[in-house]
């Protein structure tokens, strides 16, 4: 018989019962990193929008349009090949350096050639030499593109934990100081790139192997063939979640920009809590059972729920608690994000489930179901994002935004699912009494908000309350922590 042809689809059957135990740990382990991260980045957050001014915002946010679009394909899709793979990786990973690098660096010239073009396209021209030095993190993140996928392929949850509070401390430290020495925007600049500095350190020390560059036209084919589809899906996502910094920015300003900014930040708190760390755990698990007897389509469902299990809580308190929380954390100058943050928490509901459906089809294979996925909900936004930003400012897009998750989006990713095997009867009805208790925790915040004019104790109080009525109405859902299914997502 002729030998078997290595190839990307070439996998090796695991033992589903370790895996699902180191899985298990690996998702405590990533939790516990973004409930450190999340507290961290909140209070720091809280500081300096104390210090720094709206416009500031505005114009990080103009710059960051541009790292996101770069991020989204410098390493053309092909490092997610590392983690989808159990096997040895020494075949494809000099290439996958190779070309991670390669493109990144001549993203980042021609961005820095396009600066000023790209600064004003997205109405804030005074961003084009923050543009020029927040982009130099692309570099950064290629140099780590290797060991951080076989970091996430080994599930080493734990270290990622050291890494990221290395960096987030002397990202936060910098970024505090040097906004009291009167930096403005360059404060948020500088500290980014040096805590993406500390991160690469660690993430080198902590890699499991490490690799020289090569290049091989065999491995470089087969790689682009299953990264290109990602790649382009990742611009597209990235599309989906900088349009709104374009449109708003090119038609209403720095300043209304910095607003929905800060909005956007709040609502992306469950996605960073939440479906972070389990996709840091969901993308290898999938492809491992997915490779062996266990099929991922039967893992999906307990994940899903759990993920909607801990989201909605925090969507309804803070879409239904929106304004006492902007106006006392951060103070009433940045009160007209109130109005915005309850519509985008409907689309950081729709985010989370987005990503594991994401990650999901990646694991099966499905790279251009994704790229499709994702064609269709920029499209859009493209239509519907700027009418609504003429029509009625930054609340409208935001309510904009939201329409497109829920009446396009959600039907899109049901069909999608289908196709690949998961019961959609069964992620109904785990999905129903999280939702009843998200319904009766919302009648809860409006008695609240009507009964109660005080500020501080609207908030307190009705985060209380929600809280109380939603876990009353879930608690029968205990068991489903001790069933195998979870145990293995």
């Amino acid at each position: 018989m002729p030998p078997e042809v290595e190839t990307l689809e070439t996998v090796e059957p695991v033992e589903g019962e370790r895996v699902e135990r180191t899985a298990r740990r690996a998702l405590w382990w990533s939790i516990a990193n973004n409930l450190v991260g999340r507290v961290g980045t909140t209070l720091m957050g809280i500081v300096l929008a104390r210090l720094l001014v709206p416009e500031d915002y505005g114009i990080y946010a103009a710059a960051l349009v541009a790292l996101s679009a770069l991020l989204s394909m410098n390493e053309l899709g092909v490092s997610l090949a590392i983690v989808r793979r159990p096997g040895d990786v020494s075949r494809i990973a000099p290439t996958v350096k190779t070309l991670a690098l390669g493109f990144s660096f001549l993203l980042w010239v021609l961005m820095f050639a396009a600066a000023p073009h790209v600064a004003a396209a997205v109405g804030s021209p005074e961003a084009a030499n923050v543009l020029r030095v927040l982009t130099l993190s692309v570099l950064i993140d290629a140099m780590t593109a290797v060991p951080a996928a076989l970091m996430t392929r080994d599930f080493m949850q734990k270290e990622r934990l050291i890494v990221d509070t290395a960096g987030f401390i002397v990202g936060s430290t910098t970024a505090i100081g040097l906004a009291l020495a009167g930096f403005g925007v360059w404060a948020l600049v500088w500290s980014a790139l040096l805590g993406n500095v500390v991160n690469a350190a660690f993430i080198l020390h902590y890699s499991p192997d490490h690799h020289p560059f090569g290049f091989r036209r065999d491995v470089a084919r087969e790689l682009l063939a299953f990264g290109l589809p990602l790649a382009l899906a990742s611009l597209v996502i990235m599309g989906l979640l900088n349009i709104d910094y374009v449109v708003i920015g090119a038609q209403l300003g720095a300043v209304q920009l910095g607003f929905y900014l800060l909005a956007f930040n709040l609502a992306s708190w469950p996605v960073n809590m939440f479906s972070a760390p389990a996709r840091r755990v969901s993308l290898p698990l999938f492809a491992r059972l997915h490779a062996g007897e266990t099929g991922a389509s039967d893992a999906f469902v307990p994940v899903c729920t759990l993920l909607l299990l801990v989201t909605l809580p925090a969507c309804l308190v803070l879409a239904a608690l929106a304004r006492p929380i902007v106006q006392i954390v951060y103070g009433d100058t940045w009160l007209p994000a109130a109005s915005v943050l309850p519509w985008l928490m409907v689309l950081a509901l729709v985010r989370v489930i987005g990503e594991l459906v994401y990650d999901f089809l990646v694991a099966l294979g499905s790279s251009r179901s994704n790229l499709s996925l994702q064609v269709v909900w920029l499209a859009a936004l493209a239509i519907a994002l700027p009418i609504a930003a003429r029509k009625g400012g930054i609340e409208a897009v935001a309510m904009a935004h939201a329409g497109v998750a829920v009446c396009i989006v959600v039907p899109t990713y049901a069909i999608v699912l289908h196709r690949a095997g998961v019961s959609l009867r069964a992620v109904a009805s785990q999905v129903l009494r999280p939702l009843v208790a998200t319904v009766a925790g919302g009648v809860v915040a409006v008695g609240v908000a009507v009964l109660i004019p005080d500020a501080f104790a609207r908030l307190t109080l009705g985060a209380a309350l929600i809280g109380l009525v939603y876990l009353a109405i879930v608690f029968p859902m205990r068991r489903l922590l001790k069933s195998p299914a979870l145990g293995a997502a």
